[in-house]
């Protein structure tokens, strides 16, 4: 009798991705056979970095998980355009994957995993994050970033790589990064 591939569909715009995303993703790979990481473009904000970017900043952290945690779903990263559930459709996922960090978030995405049901019969699964990332998010960390923060205090809420790349951004000035890191007045 063979079983089915449970696999789920984790997407987002990972701009940048943090160790709350990876926190999800390392839960989940307890409850599904595979996972795909899509990273798609919000329409609603202007990018930080590049799709390609962020693609290549998370298939660098998903193989040093997968090899620290050999156990578990596997994982792969793809991009995406369009709409999620249609995505989820194309590569045969079972289930749209989402973290939960705190209340707020549960009613913004159980109206989303309603609607996603009702309009394209795809499941959603919920993964609390930890309680050290329940007030992580990408766009308090650009704004950090953005506004003249000191990166090394996001250590504890994005990977190094996502540092090295902050910093970079603010070196440059077509990056919105370095634009605001730019304009931003002296003290």
């Amino acid at each position: 009798m063979a079983t089915a591939n449970h696999r789920a569909l984790y997407s987002g715009s990972f701009d940048p991705i943090t160790l709350g995303h990876l926190d999800v993703l390392k839960r989940a790979r307890g409850v599904f056979d595979e996972i795909v990481v899509a990273i798609g473009r919000n329409p609603d904000k202007e990018p930080l970095f590049a799709i390609a970017e962020r693609v290549e900043m998370t298939r660098r952290l998903v193989a040093e998980l997968l090899e620290a945690e050999p156990e578990g779903a596997s994982v792969r990263v793809e991009s995406y355009q369009g709409l999620t559930v249609d995505f989820a459709r194309q590569v045969g996922a079972c289930a749209l994957l989402r973290g939960i960090r705190h209340g707020s978030d549960l009613a913004s995405e159980c109206q989303l995993a309603i609607t996603n049901r009702q309009v394209a019969g795809v499941e959603t699964v919920f993964i609390v994050a930890g309680e050290l990332h329940a007030y992580t998010s990408s766009s308090l960390i650009k704004q950090v970033a953005a506004l003249g923060g000191d990166l090394e205090r996001l250590a504890s809420m994005v990977p190094p790589i996502v540092l090295e790349a902050l910093r970079a951004k603010r070196l440059d000035p077509h990056n919105p990064l370095g634009r605001l890191a730019r304009n931003a007045p002296e003290e």
